[in-house]
């Protein structure tokens, strides 16, 4: 999938564990372990603010856009 989620580096930039943030986001940790391995397919606009309002960055900061190739497009 071409969308990467970033929460890793923002967790550690903010020195906060995943458990408080998916404490503080109101989702469970495995919904936020599936955002944190690319797995999700979708996320609710809601969530995305709120995490946003916990990490005090962007949406830019924790979505990155990356092309795929011809050989992830064959998998």
């Amino acid at each position: 999938m071409p969308i990467i989620v970033n929460v890793d580096i923002m967790l550690a930039k903010r020195k906060m564990s995943s458990g408080d943030l998916a404490q503080r986001v109101g989702i469970t940790p495995a919904n936020l372990s599936i955002l944190k391995t690319n797995k999700a397919k979708a996320i609710r606009f809601s969530t995305l603010e709120k995490i946003c309002e916990v990490l005090e960055c962007k949406p830019g900061d924790i979505l990155d856009y990356e092309k795929e190739s011809n050989e992830d497009k064959e998998k």
